[in-house]
């Protein structure tokens, strides 16, 4: 009898341990299988996930000009850093606006006696006119529809005893960002900080894009000094450079040098066509003045 009874027992312990052997088996499976279900990304919120941060690299490469997007941002303290040491701008925007130079773009479209380039209209960045020598032989370049009428106005000096020598004329755009930003040096090495050094270049050096040497419609013609006023090249171009479509450009009155922006430089002259230039002369005005952009 006794046998039997653990016999009993022993067969339903065994079975009893069967059971729950089994239910731990299949609750652990469920419960893996419920762990891999929820560690399984959802297609949609990957998609999301993989633009969010598209965007954000994007964003990080446009206004900190980063080469990769695992780039560490910067920590407070370099930030401020690099602000003491350095101006910030809008990369988008005109690279010289930390000095409060933000000129329009040109219209340079219209005929080449309205293009007005000054410090208030620039030209574009990637503007290059077609070109031709002022000069036969003299390497020195204007827009091919300037150059006409300066190889005339020389031929006519030169009939009349004047050589008007043609000293600078087209000059691009990485030629007058080398010279401003040489400037800017130069004037930082004598003390003044970025934003001071950048508008006293400016008195002297037109901004890139503003000169209207980067348009190849200026040439530079004999000097580059103001006594340049007292010689008889000067003298005959006051006469007929109007003639040939030439005007002074930056006169030595003092409105109009406020209103050109530029001190007075009797060697620099602007093709505007011959009418223009003539009326321009009889009314005694700038080209800021005549196109009414004064």
């Amino acid at each position: 009898m006794n046998k039997k009874m653990t016999s009993k027992v022993i067969r339903t312990i065994v079975i009893q341990a069967v059971l729950v052997i089994v239910t731990i088996t299949v609750v652990g499976g469920a419960v893996i299988t419920h762990q891999k279900y929820k560690s399984t990304p959802d297609p949609d919120s990957t998609t999301s996930s993989v633009q969010d941060s598209t965007s954000q690299s994007t964003e990080v490469t446009d206004t900190q000009s980063t080469s990769s997007s695992t780039s560490q941002q910067p920590t407070q303290s370099d930030e401020e850093e690099a602000s003491s040491t350095e101006p910030t701008y809008d990369s988008n925007k005109y690279p010289y606006g930390y000095a409060g130079f933000m000129p329009e773009i040109t219209d340079t479209s219209v005929d080449i006696s309205k293009i007005l380039v000054n410090g208030k209209y620039s030209l574009p960045e990637n503007y290059k006119p077609t070109l031709a020598e002022a000069v036969k032989g003299s390497g020195v370049m204007l827009d091919y529809r300037v150059a006409p009428y300066y190889q005339a106005m020389y031929d006519a000096a030169k009939a009349d005893g004047i050589t008007l020598t043609p000293v600078s004329g087209y000059r691009s755009y990485q030629r007058q960002t080398n010279n401003f930003e040489n400037r800017i040096k130069e004037n930082m090495n004598a003390g003044l900080d970025r934003k001071e050094a950048t508008i006293k270049a400016a008195t002297v050096i037109m901004v890139p894009g503003s000169s209207e040497h980067n348009a190849g419609l200026a040439m530079d013609i004999c000097s580059l000094s103001e006594s340049f006023e007292n010689t008889k090249e000067f003298e005959w171009l006051n006469e007929n450079a109007a003639n040939y479509g030439f005007i002074l450009r930056y006169p030595k009155d003092a409105e109009s040098r406020e209103i050109t922006g530029v001190v007075y430089e009797p060697w620099h002259y602007r093709y505007v066509g011959i009418e223009t230039a003539k009326d321009i002369k009889a009314k005694g005005v700038t080209l800021e003045e005549y196109l009414g952009k004064a």
